[in-house]
C-alpha cells in the first residue's frame, strides 16, 4: 500500500479527488496540517464522491507529528518543482510516502534543502512554452504572473478557462499510477 501525503492542503476539492484516487488504489491519505479547510467541507465530499467514508486517512497536526507516526524508516518522495531527478527515474516501494506541498507554494524550502536527495518532480513545460496564448496571461505586460486558478487549484485564464499546468489531484494521480504500475499494481 502506498501513502500519498498532503502538506498543508489549502483546496478541499483536490483533496477530495486524490482522495477518491486513493481509495481506488487500496492507498492511504495522510494529511500534514495545517489544513486550509475543515474536514467536513461540502466541496470535499463532493469532489471524493461517495468514496470519501472508504478512504483511509490519518490527519497529523504537523511535519514533525506526521514523521512520527510514518517512522525513521518510512521511505519519502519529496513532489517538488524544484528537482533534478523525475518521478519516473524513482524507485518505487511498497510502503513509500509519495509527499506533495499545498497548492501556492507546495513543500517548505527548507525542508526540500534538507532532503534534497528525496526530491523528485513532475516534467512541464513552462507556461510560455506550452501555451500560445502565454502572453495574454501576465498582467501589465509581466508574463510571470498568472490569472486566476479554478476551485481545483489550476491556473486558467479567466476568459476561456484553459489549464496552465498540472494541479496537485492531477500530479499526485500522475506520481501515484507510476508508483503502482512499477510495483506490479492488479490491472496495470
Amino acid at each position: 500500500m502506498f501513502n500519498v501525503v498532503l502538506v498543508a492542503p489549502e483546496i478541499p476539492a483536490n483533496t477530495g479527488n486524490i482522495g477518491r484516487t486513493c481509495v481506488v488504489t487500496g492507498s492511504r491519505l495522510h494529511l500534514v496540517g495545517p489544513l486550509g479547510f475543515s474536514l467536513d467541507e461540502k466541496s470535499l465530499h463532493r469532489a471524493g464522491l461517495g468514496y470519501w467514508e472508504s478512504l483511509d486517512v490519518t490527519v497529523h497536526e504537523n511535519w514533525e507529528a506526521f514523521l512520527v507516526a510514518a517512522g525513521p524508516k518510512a521511505r519519502l518522495h519529496l513532489l517538488t518543482k524544484k528537482a533534478r531527478r523525475t518521478y519516473a527515474e524513482a524507485h518505487y516501494q511498497d510502503g513509500d510516502y509519495l509527499v506533495f506541498g499545498c497548492e501556492s507554494v507546495g513543500l517548505p524550502e527548507e525542508l526540500l534543502a534538507a532532503h534534497a536527495n528525496l526530491c523528485e518532480r513532475i516534467p512541464m513545460l513552462p507556461d510560455a512554452a506550452s501555451l500560445k496564448n502565454a502572453s495574454t496571461w501576465g498582467s501589465s505586460g509581466n508574463h510571470d504572473t498568472i490569472l486566476a486558478q479554478d476551485v481545483c487549484g489550476n491556473f486558467v485564464n479567466p476568459d476561456d478557462y484553459r489549464i496552465s499546468a498540472l494541479n496537485l489531484s492531477n500530479a499526485a494521480a500522475v506520481v501515484l499510477y507510476e508508483a503502482l504500475r512499477q510495483t506490479d499494481f492488479k490491472g496495470m
